[in-house]
């Protein structure tokens, strides 16, 4: 069977429904399909707290805001993309207001903006502690004008099709019927978010587990910069769920065991009077978690059973000020900890976050292949480097998604219907999902099992400190876990809901993922924003200010390459904070 669209794009979240919306706007008559595994409200966007970053008024400047983007990452991002993304995102948020999105205000009723980690003014506007949450239902309400749009809710895409250097569509499963699909279009956006799940402590959704990443590296196109890997410094320890940087940047204090605030040792500034900090707490994530790691060599942390933690310290705040900025953080701490951030200090440590690299894009959305656009997390434009600054990435979701749109409605018309080899490709999909997975007999390994081996190795290996020796032995391990799952089988062989299939087709997109990671990181040999080594601790711009493109080639193996990276105005420089 098969369903014929103009454009398919994967992934319900905010770049898949601002993608959506700017090719409805562009083309009215245009059929277009958003495929997502998950009802569009359900999608990850909704767990942004914090805020989104935008010049709204003096004295910021667009070359403010890309001089800290810039620096944030350590010097790798493509500035010629980082301007354009400075430039368009206060557009994006304005028309967001537009469209309904309650931004929250000043006394005087302007929109009101916060400090936030690594940037050096005041600029990231904000929905109280929610912003994720409002942004996103204001983007699917919008995306409920346009019959144009039709939506594919819980349906989970298995494979590219792909004919002669050109993607044709995807073919995808229901998960309420077990029903597979053919899903075809002259182009295909992959708006699937990020991979967190492939390590044991994320602020993630269960859905994060990298299938746009996986579905591209699986049809040739290149993976870029996979190696870079963010830890979010304030995670919740055992469940992993995020304590926004905004409650930094309303004036919280990290503290070790002893009270101290120990981030003054680790030249990311000095405690300064007032409530809300430029330096120290709102450094960037990549230096506060390896301020963490620090403090645990030395002894200065509080051990858990989920491993050691320091404390966020809210109660000099106030519970006014926490019940009118941070209402979510106080409820997340209640439901989840047991404890009232206005008397109680939050117990936190570092936890994955967000994937800097991902499906190689250019400034469009489009991949190597004909007819493949990304946007978001999925998408390595690449605007974030070596260690994306907090609130770039909501207005980074806005502006390529609404571009891989226009991008796509411009394009569309030039190419007619998918080649014959495409229905043949669609019919070994789905034999491959009936045979080899569905009724695979014999299986003596657990998904569940693998699946945890896989990120413990991931922690261990390509955590906020690698080594040679660790990468190398990263790797090991997950050529015995893909050999393993091969010999994994599924349980439920029922179609209606099965979840266990779907399961199985993850766990193969994370260790995809974890290959491409702990390949890159094993041959970038020096330290630069995330991606730390102990074995070469300085960055080495001679041989290492490129990107890394990891491609799959033909017989499973994957060859990893370089590209420089592209300087406009901002040479590289010494990467300072808190002086």
């Amino acid at each position: 069977m098969s369903t014929r669209y103009d454009v398919v794009i994967v992934g319900g979240g905010g770049a898949g429904l601002r993608a959506a919306i700017a090719v409805a706007e562009a083309r009215p008559d245009l059929s277009i399909a958003i495929i997502s595994k998950v009802y569009p409200m359900r999608s990850h966007t909704v767990s942004a707290e914090g805020g989104a970053a935008a010049v709204i008024r003096p004295p910021d400047t667009l070359d403010d805001h890309a001089h800290d983007t810039i620096s944030g990452g350590d010097w790798l991002c493509d500035q010629d993309a980082v301007e354009a993304f400075v430039a368009e995102a206060p557009g994006e948020l304005l028309r967001l207001e537009h469209w309904g999105c309650p931004w929250s205000r000043e006394p005087d009723g302007r929109i009101a903006v916060r400090p936030f980690g690594g940037m050096r003014r005041v600029r990231t506007w904000f929905a109280a502690d929610k912003t994720g949450f409002h942004l996103l239902h204001t983007l699917f309400q919008t995306s409920l004008r346009y019959p144009s749009i039709v939506r594919y809710d819980e349906w989970f895409v298995t494979r590219l099709l792909v004919d002669d250097g050109r993607v044709w569509g995807v073919v995808a499963i229901e998960v309420m019927s077990g029903r597979i699909d053919a899903i075809t279009a002259e182009s295909v956006i992959l708006c699937t978010g990020g991979c967190g799940r492939v390590y044991p402590f994320t602020t993630n959704a269960n859905i994060s587990t990298g299938d746009g990443l996986a579905l591209a590296y699986r049809a040739g196109a290149p993976l870029e910069d996979m190696e870079f890997v963010q830890y979010h410094p304030t995670g919740l320890p055992f469940t992993g769920i995020l304590i926004s940087e905004a409650a930094r940047a309303e004036g919280g204090w990290l503290v070790n065991r002893d009270g101290y605030r120990y981030l003054q040792d680790y030249n990311l500034g000095r405690p300064a009077p007032g409530p809300v900090l430029r330096s120290m707490e709102l450094g960037p994530r990549d230096r506060l978690s390896q301020a963490f790691v620090k403090e645990v060599d030395r002894g200065r942390t509080t051990d858990t059973p989920w491993g050691p933690v320091v404390h966020l310290d809210l109660r000099h705040l106030g519970a006014e000020v926490i019940e009118a900025r941070l209402p979510f953080v106080r409820e997340l701490c209640r439901d989840y900890e047991h404890v009232d951030p206005v008397r109680e200090l939050i117990p936190v440590r570092p936890v994955v976050h967000y994937m800097m690299g991902g499906v190689s894009t250019d400034l469009v959305g489009a991949t190597a292949l004909d007819g493949l656009y990304a946007a978001g997390e999925t998408a390595c434009v690449s605007i974030n480097g070596a260690n994306r600054l907090g609130s770039n990435s909501l207005p980074e979701l806005l502006v390529f998604g609404a571009r891989a749109g226009a991008a796509v409605a411009e394009a569309a018309g030039r190419h007619t219907g998918p080649a014959p080899a495409v229905a043949a490709q669609a019919r070994d999909e789905e034999h491959r999902l009936e045979s080899d997975l569905l009724h695979r007999e014999g299986g003596r390994e657990r998904l569940a099992t693998i699946r945890e081996e896989l990120r413990e190795t991931m922690e261990q290996g390509v955590g906020i400190y690698r080594s040679g020796d660790s990468t190398a032995k990263a790797a090991d391990k997950l050529y015995e876990l893909r050999e393993r799952c091969r010999n994994a089988a599924v349980d439920d062989h029922s179609r209606v809901f099965n979840t266990e299939l779907v399961a199985a087709l993850e766990l193969s997109f994370l260790l995809d993922v974890a290959e491409s990671i702990v390949r890159c990181a094993s041959l970038r040999e020096e330290s630069r924003g995330a991606h730390q080594r102990t074995d070469f601790p300085a960055r080495d711009d001679e041989r290492f200010l490129a990107h890394s493109q990891i491609r799959r080639t033909g017989d499973g193996a994957s060859t990893v390459s370089y590209r420089p990276v592209t300087i406009t105005r901002w040479p590289p420089a010494e990467r300072v904070y808190g002086r």
